[in-house]
């Protein structure tokens, strides 16, 4: 049976760190199977193949982010319902937002499969790599109901504390999704296209395991009476949802801005960074794992009324946070070139050009990760408070650096200028949320004083 896990008791470092550990564990193994995924494309279909997926990704990140935008704010609300104990509450939260994220997925399907080739087109995809990339934007698109309801059941679970089943969920998906590209990609010569397939799939058989588990979770019998038009809760689902799609959506135009771009230099250009950027989920494993961590955490601490418990989990949390960040930079400075070399194919000549992109940007990352492991601390802790509006206006943060050191850095120093893009974004939208944290904090302690 699911188990629920209350945050409100016991030692802050111990419950964060313990929960963020199945998180990272699954985020490991969807990575790998990332790599698998892209290492496959690269070395079977080339590196016009690779070029591809990395010209996708950032249309793929802005239709995906805004759906799990939603489930992500919507998921704030249930941590808050159980923490303070409102088990009707609880229920109703649960149930319109599974209704809700029906409804924007299909809605966003729509769009988005109209959008395609427009908006690839408009970013300058090189010819030779366009219809590619949006044939694999389609099977994705087609599809992203499937995403939808796994995000939205995963967030669910982690709300009431259980890290575990996505964690079975994902190790599953993995493994299956491994297979599947072997049988497209590698067996049926299917290209993109077969990896994308590969995906959807793989996400659907999460999916169906974390909706297994939510049926079994006695506090989540969800009546027909729960699925009720409610007005208070469904604007309170969007009030705390629409903020992350928008934020997601913002940082997903600044990345598009950056792909504009990276497409200018030409495919090989590209490709590198696609090379790169497959190897960003493992950089940012354990930021996203501390944030889901931090926000279930802060989110059930808050509706406990335990201004307390969140002052001394943050402290510890960040401690955790760049100790963290400080060991997977080492690791990828030392190990990062050999990794980058599994994705890349093709004559010498374009295998070192490739080899030689990829390797510089992932270590201008690597050296910036201190930034990014803060920025997930204190956004994830301002979502969990149930302030969703500052993490969007970071998102507009990340946008205005990210774009302006795009287009401008390259002016002056050249194609290497391209590079610092990244860590610049995330040091504009780390700086306004942790100002922001800290004056939040202090208001949340004064009212809740005021109130005893």
């Amino acid at each position: 049976m699911a188990q629920t896990k209350d945050m409100t008791a016991g030692r802050p470092a111990g419950l964060i760190f313990l929960f963020a550990l199945p998180l990272m564990l699954g985020n490991v193994c969807q990575q790998l199977y990332i790599v698998v995924d892209t290492a496959i494309v690269g070395q079977v279909a080339g590196v016009e193949a690779l070029a591809a997926l990395g010209a996708a990704e950032w249309l793929n990140w802005l239709v995906l982010g805004v759906i799990s935008g939603f489930t992500q704010g919507f998921s704030i609300l249930v941590a808050q319902r159980f923490g303070a104990g409102d088990r009707e509450g609880l229920r109703r939260s649960v149930a319109l937002s599974l209704v809700l994220t029906g409804i924007i997925a299909l809605v966003t399907t729509v769009v988005s499969m109209v959008l395609i080739y427009p908006i690839l087109n408009l970013l300058g995809t090189p010819a030779n790599i366009v219809q590619d990339a949006a044939h694999y934007l389609m099977v994705i698109f087609g599809f992203a109901l499937v995403n939808a309801v796994y995000n939205v059941l995963a967030g669910i679970l982690r709300a009431l504390g259980n890290s575990r089943t996505p964690l079975i969920a994902m190790l599953i998906a993995a493994a299956v999704n491994v297979v599947l590209d072997l049988l497209f990609v590698m067996g049926f010569q299917m290209g993109v296209v077969g990896a994308a397939l590969g995906t959807v799939m793989a996400q659907g058989v999460a999916a169906l395991l974390c909706l297994m588990a939510v049926r079994q979770i006695p506090a989540l019998q969800l009546t027909r009476q729960d699925f009720r038009f409610h007005g208070g809760c469904m604007r309170e689902l969007f009030r705390l949802g629409v903020p992350v799609a928008f934020q997601n959506l913002i940082i997903a135009l600044g990345g598009m801005a950056v792909q504009y771009v990276i497409n200018s230099f030409g495919f090989l250009y590209v490709a590198g960074f696609t090379a790169t950027n497959k190897l960003y989920g493992i950089l940012e494993i354990a930021a996203s794992s501390y944030g889901f961590a931090i926000a279930t955490y802060t989110g059930q601490n808050l509706g406990a009324g335990r201004v307390d418990r969140i002052r001394s989990g943050m402290r510890a949390s960040i401690w955790m946070a760049l100790a963290t960040a400080a060991v997977i930079s080492v690791f990828m400075f030392c190990l990062g070139r050999p990794i980058l070399s599994v994705f890349i194919s093709g004559t010498p000549e374009e295998t070192a050009a490739v080899l030689q992109i990829a390797f510089y940007y992932l270590a201008v990352m690597a050296g910036g990760l201190p930034i990014l492991y803060l920025l997930y601390v204190y956004r994830s802790a301002l979502q969990g408070m149930g302030n969703t509006l500052i993490p969007m206006l970071s998102g507009g943060a990340e946008l205005i650096f990210r774009v302006g050191v795009a287009m401008g850095l390259p002016l002056l120093v050249g194609e290497a200028g391209i590079y610092f893009a990244e860590p610049a974004a995330w040091l504009g939208a780390e700086l306004l949320l942790m100002i922001s944290y800290y004056s939040c904090i202090r208001r949340l302690a004064r009212s809740l004083k005021a109130a005893d």
